[in-house]
């Protein structure tokens, strides 16, 4: 499975982004697609994922209330939508995917296949 990830961008304090990711490939393969984010100098970070069939989401602390994590079965696409960004959002966000559930949805080391990543700045 490949990924392509889009729709990062430079923001100010509040805005909102969305971010895109299209899979393509032995996508009827995939248990869950997510989203991680890593900043300058720190570790990998999980942000949001949905498991493919359901449509169940998770969400890292920071997320909840703020990110919202869906689905386009038909353009095999997730999206991320990022509502009251903050500084601290800032970060390179990649789109992550399982083939079968290995017992976390927070660990990056539990996907199978990644995208190259997609800048996210939010000014303050």
């Amino acid at each position: 499975v490949q990924v392509v990830e889009s729709g990062g961008g430079l923001v100010q304090s509040g805005d909102s982004l969305r971010l895109s990711c299209a899979a393509s490939g032995r996508t009827f393969s995939t248990y869950t697609m997510g989203w991680f984010r890593q900043a300058p100098g720190k570790e990998r970070e999980f942000v949001a994922t949905i498991v493919w069939s359901g449509g169940s989401t998770y969400y890292a602390d920071s997320a909840k209330g703020r990110f919202t994590i869906s689905r386009d079965n038909a353009k095999n696409t997730v999206y991320l939508q990022m509502n009251s960004l903050k500084a601290e959002d800032t970060a390179i966000y990649y789109c992550a995917g399982q083939l079968y559930y290995s017992g976390t949805y927070q660990y990056p080391g539990a996907y199978h296949y990644w995208g190259q990543g997609t800048q996210v700045t939010v000014s303050s």
